[in-house]
């Protein structure tokens, strides 16, 4: 359990990256800036210091803007955004259970849909958006996400994905990554941790043959901002799925996150691309890998790992992280012809 309760140092933290020498792209990390002015998801609520989560839900409402309506999950995102009497919230906004994100929002887009063709509300385009955690989304929201897939309703759903349980303790979920330490998979030495791979939601949510189908990454504000967008245009659903960095529940400093982020693209573990109309494309291509390890060495849930006991499993998880990256080069290089 050792490996679960220990954080990074300032010796362990990796190397920062170039952010702009020789990487013009990377300026976007600088240029939230740039992003509407208004905020939707107010300053003043209680999520832990350096929630890349927190940071996503900010920016993620910044592009969709006053017209939208949210159904959220139970999940840290709840607890910190509406303890009673208090909202961080600006917009119309409803807490629904762990399981029924996806159906909430279904009822809300079908009823705002026939209130307009009965002339009860003005005809104008209401966003509805659907938010839950990696748990309620991989885990006990599947049925109802998979439904509104197949059904066609006109929202976005939102994946928050910090890979655990954070809001009640951090126990593993269907996303926590191999060798993760959580509570209910501690690393010790009868474990590794986390014993199966992590489930691939937007492989999942694109297979129903939806229109729109995206990853994100606060540390990629731009990035982030164009795939919003996108998902708010497309003709049916979209599903985003958003990479939170979780100090708290990854036993690392708070200032790290954006940090984390970045290294989790260019080390290949979490890549950014999209799928539209099942044609998929990399929006921040990493033509050559960085180190696994520089990945692993800032997280205290990885910290065992990097023994001389974990050499071949680590050889592994970085040999699964360089196959699924190839194969997603060739189907984006396949699709680019078609």
């Amino acid at each position: 359990m050792r490996a679960q309760h220990e954080t990074t140092t300032r010796a362990d933290r990796p190397a920062l990256t170039p952010l702009t020498r020789g990487n013009p792209a990377a300026l976007d990390v600088f240029s939230a800036r740039l992003l509407p002015r208004e905020d939707y998801f107010s300053a003043g609520h209680r999520a832990c210091q350096g929630c890349a989560e927190a940071l996503a839900v900010r920016l993620i409402h910044k592009v969709l803007g006053r017209n939208t309506i949210v159904a959220t999950a139970t999940g840290c995102m709840e607890i910190i955004s509406s303890s009673y009497p208090d909202t961080a919230w600006k917009i119309p906004w409803i807490h629904v259970a762990f399981e029924n994100a996806a159906a909430v929002g279904s009822g809300i887009e079908a009823g705002l849909r026939v209130l307009m063709r009965k002339g009860r509300l003005p005809k104008r385009r209401i966003t509805v958006v659907a938010m839950a955690g990696d748990g309620g989304t991989a885990d006990i929201g599947l049925q109802a996400l998979s439904g509104m897939l197949e059904r066609g309703h006109r929202m976005i759903y939102v994946c928050y994905d910090n890979e655990a349980y954070m809001n009640t303790g951090i126990q593993r979920s269907g996303t926590t990554p191999f060798g993760a330490s959580t509570t209910t998979s501690p690393a010790g030495r009868a474990s590794i941790g986390q014993q199966t791979w992590k489930k691939p939601m937007p492989a999942i949510c694109a297979a129903h043959g939806i229109p729109y189908v995206a990853t994100v990454n606060p540390s990629y504000p731009l990035d982030l901002a164009e795939k919003v967008k996108r998902a708010q245009q497309a003709d049916g659903p979209a599903y985003l799925h958003v990479y939170a960095a979780c100090p708290t529940g990854w036993r690392m400093a708070p200032d790290l996150a954006i940090e984390i982020g970045r290294l989790a693209v260019e080390t290949g573990v979490a890549p950014l691309y999209e799928i539209v109309h099942g044609r998929l494309r990399l929006t921040q291509p990493t033509p050559k890998l960085r180190p696994l390890v520089e990945y692993l060495k800032p997280q205290g849930r990885f910290r065992h790992l990097l023994s001389e006991d974990y050499k071949d499993e680590r050889a592994a998880i970085q040999a699964r992280v360089a196959a699924e990256y190839a194969e997603l080069e060739r189907r984006a290089a396949a699709d680019a012809n078609r």
